[in-house]
């Protein structure tokens, strides 16, 4: 089984930056075959794409946090990131830790990030 704990959440001013971190408890060799991402729910939107990275290191972002945000994984610590700078209101969201390995997918219970202007 594997699970996906988010940690680094919390309230920051506009312009400020959060890290985000997403621990995964699983064997290595099933983190290693595993490709990950962050999404985040806004209040009364649908839970959308933040960012995710290939199994072999590639990196997607949406087009509303590309330069800002940056997604990095490190397997020998079972560990996903999310730096997220230039913060803005907009960003405000339960944010999400997704995990796809083999067919199936997990999901952490995520973590909220608030933004204040």
């Amino acid at each position: 089984q594997v699970r996906l704990v988010e940690s680094g959440g919390g309230l920051v001013q506009a312009g400020g930056s959060l890290r985000l971190s997403c621990a995964a408890s699983a064997s290595s060799f099933r983190i290693n075959a595993m490709d990950m991402g962050w999404y985040r729910q806004a209040p009364g939107k649908q839970r959308e794409l933040v960012a995710d990275i290939t199994n072999g290191g590639s990196t997607n972002y949406a087009d509303s946090v590309k330069g800002r945000f940056t997604i990095s994984r490190d397997n020998a610590k079972k560990t996903m990131y999310l730096q997220m700078n230039s913060l803005k209101p907009e960003d405000t969201a339960v944010y999400y830790c997704h995990g796809s390995v083999w067919s199936r997918d997990h999901w952490g219970q995520g973590t909220q990030v608030t933004v204040s202007s």
